[in-house]
This record gives structure tokens, C-alpha cells and sequence, in this order.
């Protein structure tokens, strides 16, 4: 008599249309044995999320539970950004508008170095934030909160990652975040570390009994 087999666990939409951002949590969730869909692979499009919270996990939740409840999926999403002490806190929770609709990462690098421009070497402390949510269909939500603390440069160093990432040096690493490889910046990024939280809850009792409603 052949074992009967674990059904396998159904796949967590990633509500983010950030691809960057939707691929660091896949290959996050991925080492917690955690399959994931994307945005991109639904049937049908999900009206967008309007962000409009005053802290990330504001963010975090309206957007967990608002693709949660139009896909009929548990949905896990994040808000993230980077605080910059020199210029108290900002760009914050407004990190990926940073100057304006219009500019990508590169330009919202430049933007930064330019407000910087004048803030000496001893003053240009930072930290990345992230709150990762789970949320189920019915409005159920956990959080979870990651952060990682580093300088930022005067100029791009590395060509990996997305955002910020060429201008955050993490001094352990003695390097940007672009430039080291995704799996050694998962072990201490804000998004990894919100991102292990949670992928510990689900695999937990508690978290298993959450997945099932």
C-alpha cells in the first residue's frame, strides 16, 4: 500500500507589482518551502491599491487585505522604505515617490545624493524598513516588522538589488547592498528579516491554524 501524500500547500499570492520587490519575497518564501503566485499570474486584473498610510504598516495591511479579499487568496505584501537621520526620517514611507512620479531608481538616487550633498561623512547614518503582512481573504492580518541600519555614499556602488540599494552600505558587509549576492543580503536586509518572521509564523502552529481560516 503506497503512503498517502501531504497535500501540498497552496501557493500565497505576492501582492506587489514592484517586480524587484515581488522576486525578493518569492525567493525568500521559497527557502521556508513557501510556492507563491504573482500579481502577473491571476486570471484577471485586481484594481491597484491606492498607499496612501502614514507608516508602512498602514501600507502593509490595506494592501495584504485588499488583494486578499478580490483574489480570494491569502496574500502577503509588504511596505518598505529608507530613513535617512540627516533629513529626519525622510524619504520614509514615500520612498518609492520620492521625487515625483517620474523618476526611476536612479533618478530617485540622484535625488537623494542631492539632498544630501551638503550632510558630512559622520552624518549620513540610514536604516531600511519593512513590515511584511499576511493577510487572509476574510481580513484576518498578521505584521511583522525588519530593519537594517547603514550609511549612504556619495555615489552608486554595484549594480544588484533595486532602489536604494547602491547607495546603502552595510558595514558589516563592507559593501552596498548592490553588491553582494541576493541570498548573503536576505540573511540581514530589512525585507528579509520582516520576511523570516514571517515565513516563521506560517510554518508554526499558530500560523498553520491562521492559513486555515
Amino acid at each position: 500500500m503506497s503512503e498517502a501524500k501531504t497535500p501540498a500547500k497552496p501557493p500565497i499570492l505576492i501582492a506587489s507589482s514592484n517586480p524587484g520587490k515581488a522576486r525578493e519575497l518569492a525567493e525568500l518564501l521559497a527557502t521556508a518551502g513557501q510556492s507563491t503566485t504573482t500579481l502577473t499570474d491571476l486570471p484577471a486584473p485586481i484594481p491597484t491599491f491606492e498607499e496612501n498610510g502614514r507608516t508602512y504598516e498602514e501600507n502593509g495591511l490595506g494592501k495584504a487585505r485588499h488583494y486578499a479579499r478580490l483574489s480570494g487568496m491569502v496574500a502577503i505584501a509588504d511596505d518598505s522604505g529608507l530613513e535617512v537621520d540627516a533629513l529626519g526620517g525622510e524619504p520614509g514611507v514615500y520612498s518609492a515617490r520620492y521625487g515625483g512620479p517620474g523618476l526611476d531608481d536612479a533618478g530617485r538616487n540622484r535625488k537623494l545624493l542631492e539632498a544630501m550633498k551638503n550632510v558630512p561623512e559622520g552624518g549620513r547614518s540610514a536604516r531600511y524598513v519593512a513590515v511584511a503582512v499576511v493577510a487572509r481573504p476574510d481580513g484576518e492580518a498578521r505584521a511583522f516588522r525588519g530593519e537594517c541600519d547603514g550609511v549612504i555614499l556619495r555615489e552608486p556602488q554595484g549594480s544588484g538589488g533595486f532602489g536604494y540599494d547602491p547607495l546603502f552600505f552595510y558595514p558589516p558587509f563592507g559593501a552596498t547592498f548592490a553588491e553582494v549576492e541576493p541570498d548573503r543580503k536576505h540573511t540581514v536586509s530589512h525585507r528579509g528579516r520582516a520576511s523570516q518572521a514571517l515565513a516563521e509564523f506560517l510554518a508554526s502552529p499558530a500560523g498553520r491554524t491562521f492559513l486555515r481560516g
